[in-house]
């Protein structure tokens, strides 16, 4: 179980190299930044999602 504790958190990592990316090309491309926070946006919620999925299978184990 402790190999999806790790996963979750490359999620937030995914989103925090997404987010850095739409900020670096705002001012450019600002179609492909929007790509780029709505995958921030999917990461974050994963993020939360998986969370959520690995504790509720935790609580059943015990």
């Amino acid at each position: 179980m402790k190999f999806f504790k790790y996963f979750e958190f490359a999620y937030l990592f995914i989103a925090a190299f997404f987010l850095f990316e739409a900020v670096r090309i705002w001012s450019e491309e600002r179609n492909r930044a929007y790509l780029f926070i709505f995958f921030v946006v999917i990461a974050i919620f994963m993020f939360f999602f998986k969370r959520r999925f690995r504790k509720k299978l935790e609580n059943d184990k015990h």
